[in-house]
């Protein structure tokens, strides 16, 4: 079977379980009850299909091609994945008509936009492979985080509101207040983690720790700005649409650290 209706496969199916969802959680007024057994089981076929795609034109391709698509590809993938793994411990009812759409966007992407291609050095070494799984993992948490801060904030404001038919079923906020440190601490470990084999990536190859480049400066101010949030959350109390902000700022300065520049190559400029 061509990739390309795998591809439209995947991206259907999880449409699909996104128009389900927004239906069954949002739209109704039914008491929040978690994931049903065969939405579980659901949720796992587009997941394994896009897991499988990723697998064979990335990490078992003859050679590496990695841009903004397979990073969003992956990020995406990595979210679904964290998010039927929690579900397992929480009740995340509402979260996933905010990460389903966004999966079915992301999994033709790889297909429309090839990437540029690796250096057969970085390709082979298996410390920038560490490097890039790190970073892929750490944009994955804080895309979570994201979505949880984002809802918490539509969740506030209902609370203020009567007859609302949207998002009934979100869980109570100070779980989802709970589990957005969490992540965002769980994410920070992994960015810290991304900026240590960055570090000693560069030094390998390019022979200094540091190189003074847009994609070091806008992931270091993104560690700066998440580090300040979980001082604020801990010294502070910071919560609610403070925590909201700081995430926000966060996860736009490491987009715009990868994803942003490599979109502006491979789109606006035209190299591949």
């Amino acid at each position: 079977m061509p990739d390309i209706v795998i591809h439209a496969i995947t991206a259907a199916v999880y449409v699909g379980l996104a128009w389900h969802f927004w239906r069954t959680r949002w739209r109704k007024r039914t008491p929040a009850s978690g994931l049903q057994p065969w939405e579980r089981g659901a949720i796992l076929v587009p997941l394994a299909l896009h897991g499988w795609l990723l697998y064979s034109q990335i990490f078992a391709a003859a050679e590496l091609r990695f841009g903004f698509a397979q990073a969003l590809s992956i990020m995406t993938w990595l979210v679904v994945a964290l998010l039927w793994i929690e579900s397992l411990f929480y009740n995340l009812d509402g979260m996933e008509p905010l990460v389903l759409p966004l999966a079915a966007v992301a999994v033709p992407l790889p297909a429309l936009f090839p990437g540029l291609e690796s250096s057969a050095l970085h390709a082979q070494d298996a410390g920038f492979k560490v490097h890039l799984a790190l970073a892929m993992i750490a944009y994955g948490l804080f895309t979570i985080a994201l979505l949880h801060a984002t809802l918490m904030a539509v969740a506030e404001r209902q609370l203020h509101r009567k007859n609302t038919v949207a998002l009934n079923n979100l869980p109570p906020l100070l779980t989802m207040e709970k589990l957005l440190f969490r992540v965002i601490g769980a994410a920070f470990v992994f960015l810290t983690l991304t900026l240590v084999t960055g570090i000693a990536f560069s030094e390998e190859i390019f022979g200094r720790a540091l190189r003074a480049d847009h994609k070091t400066v806008f992931a270091i101010l993104s560690w700066l700005i998440f580090g300040w949030l979980l001082a604020g959350r801990r010294l502070y109390g910071w919560r609610g649409r403070t925590a909201l902000r700081w995430t926000l700022s966060g996860f736009v300065m490491l987009l715009l650290a990868y994803i942003g520049s490599r979109f502006v190559l491979e789109v606006i400029l035209k190299r591949t």
